[in-house]
């Protein structure tokens, strides 16, 4: 019975001339690829819906528009994701665009697929104008809270979209690639999504510098010498694997138009280029990867400064793998990345292979990533400014740093001490005075590395407040959030100079303020201040009627803390 289901299916109907049949045929058979016994009358109840539904509909391209949810749910399906989420990829348009409502659906499919359809489903522009966009996205990140399949439909429908964006008008194009870039391209990333990261990549490239494009395109097309390169090395390559008996399959792995396009952008005035780069993946146990790695070294002699072992250090996507580079024969440099089977398919499709072997238990795949957006967003009330600092989130790539404590944080690439302190919240955030990185005294503009230890130094008493200086090198939203809220509490006078009347709250926060800003100048000299008489002289030569207003001064950025230091220090040193 089933098969006469599949072969009726897989005909093309005379009143069918776009092959609908065919193409969920093609579904069908890529869901089948990873599941032994998937739960095909799901996806089929599931396009009988949508393709009613959207029944009349057409794409810019003149296509019926159930061509779109077909093409999402196979991109899911080669993916390798569950019945549940290609159902829900066939119907993620159906409540935005069509009058099935999310309760008939809730009803038909259940919670499960309905949570992924809402996650997607845009919210109305006529309501919220402008801050739609911004609203759309925080509802996906909120929803990807509960379920993270949701922003893998994301994804690929974002996939097809811009495979078909040559028929928008140039404007959408520019806007949508744009939007691409900034927000889908580095989710990709934080997914370990890179068959659909790069991608979407060489089609942003292609349509935003259509000439770069085609030029390195064509490069790839025309370079022999590479494969003759790749040809010439294989064999000695594999015959090492063999001395250190390492079962491995050898994979060519040419970098894609986008990769070629960043190389140029880090050595300007060169042209495309595109070295061996061979992919080792060892059948045996992860201990093969480092025999490996031996084998490769002994053969050739390493290049300094690019090896990176991923395995022992997770990325933050689930990546894992061992970079190595050598000067291979005549000099030439050859990049390898070596890991295995189980690695190499979550290399491909991260998340998604991550479910698989949790056996979908997303409780078991940790994503420090998303828990900090979940985090911080609900600090943002204004959608621009959502907007700007997930842009801003997603644009980093993090690394590990390690408390004074010995707890374990992850945080933006070269965020700070001051970041380090927000993590905790305002309260810890606003007592910063110090901090300590490596056992070593620190500026807190430092950009920390992956690995680094970070000792706060904190005030025992009520915050003092931060600097308006910890803005220009805070990399977290969190941080840039609760320094600016802070500041937007306290009254930053008139332009006369002259001390305004404000509440006695503010006013002591002021004070506080002044205070911790002397209180960091000082440490970060190696000094202290036992007591505030010194202070007194150095106020009145300064000009300033008491330590009041010069506190007030250094709050409101009228004084630079680190001339008041040196000049206190001065002060006290001559007696």
């Amino acid at each position: 019975m089933l098969r006469a289901l599949l072969s009726a299916t897989r005909t093309a109907r005379p009143d069918d001339p776009w092959d609908l049949a065919g193409k969920v045929a093609q579904l069908e058979a890529a869901h089948r690829a990873h599941f032994t016994q998937p739960d095909l009358l799901l996806v089929r109840r599931a396009y009988r819906i949508a393709e009613q539904m959207h029944r009349g509909q057409a794409r810019r391209s003149g296509e019926p528009y159930i061509t779109h949810p077909i093409a999402v749910s196979t991109i899911l399906a080669d993916l390798g994701v569950d019945t549940p989420t290609i159902a829900a990829g066939l119907l993620h348009d159906t409540v935005e665009d069509t009058p099935y409502s999310l309760e008939a659906l809730r009803g038909d499919f259940g919670d499960e697929i309905a949570v992924m359809v809402d996650g997607v489903t845009k919210l109305d522009k006529i309501h919220l104008g402008s801050a739609a966009e911004a609203e759309t996205f925080r509802k996906l990140v909120l929803t990807a809270g509960r379920d993270i399949r949701v922003m893998i439909i994301k994804l690929a429908d974002r996939l097809h979209n811009m495979r078909t964006i040559k028929f928008k008008k140039r404007p959408s194009q520019i806007r949508i690639a744009e939007a691409t870039q900034d927000v889908l391209i580095p989710l990709a990333d934080r997914l370990g999504l890179y068959v659909i990261k790069r991608e979407l990549e060489d089609i942003v490239l292609e349509t935003l510098q259509p000439e770069v494009f085609q030029r390195i395109k064509e490069h790839i097309g025309s370079d022999t010498d590479r494969k003759r390169q790749v040809e010439h090395i294989a064999p000695q390559v594999r015959r090492a694997l063999r001395e250190f008996k390492v079962a491995a399959r050898l994979l060519d792995r040419p970098r894609h138009p986008y990769s070629v396009y960043r190389e140029m952008q880090k050595h300007p005035g060169t042209g495309p280029a595109d070295p061996p780069r061979l992919v080792i993946v060892v059948d045996g146990p992860l201990t093969d990867c480092y025999a490996a790695l031996g084998a490769i070294h002994k053969l050739w002699k390493p290049v300094g400064g690019k090896f990176r072992d991923l395995i022992a250090a997770k990325k933050f996507n689930l990546y894992q793998s061992i970079h190595t580079a050598v000067a291979g024969p005549g000099g030439q440099p050859i990049e390898f990345l070596i890991r295995t089977r189980e690695m190499h398919e979550t290399a491909e499709v991260g998340i998604v292979a991550g479910l698989r072997q949790s056996g979908g238990d997303q409780m078991e795949i940790q994503l420090p990533w998303l828990q900090r957006l979940l985090d911080w967003q609900t600090e943002v009330a204004d959608s621009g400014q959502f907007l700007d600092s997930l842009r801003c989130d997603l644009a980093d790539q993090d690394i590990l740093v390690f408390t004074g404590e010995g707890g374990q944080l992850t945080v933006p690439k070269a965020s700070t001490p001051v970041d380090v302190a927000y993590c905790s919240g305002p309260s810890k955030g606003h007592r910063l005075i110090a901090a300590y990185v490596n056992g070593e005294i620190a500026q807190l503009s430092r950009a920390l590395r992956d690995g680094d230890t970070v000792e706060l130094v904190l005030t025992a008493e009520q915050p003092y407040g931060p600097s308006k200086q910890w803005l220009d090198h805070a990399k977290t939203p969190e941080a840039q959030l609760h320094i600016n809220d802070w500041f937007g509490a306290v009254d930053d006078g008139d332009s006369t100079g002259e001390l305004p009347v404000i509440p006695m709250q503010r006013f002591e926060d002021e004070l506080k303020a002044g205070k911790n800003r002397l209180w960091r100048s000082l440490i970060a000299r190696g000094r202290g201040l036992a007591g505030e008489q010194p202070l007194h002289g150095v106020a009145s030569s300064l000009g300033y009627p008491d330590l009041d207003s010069l506190y007030l001064a250094l709050a409101r950025e009228k004084l630079d803390p680190d001339e008041l230091a040196d000049k206190l220090i001065t002060t006290v040193d001559r007696y």
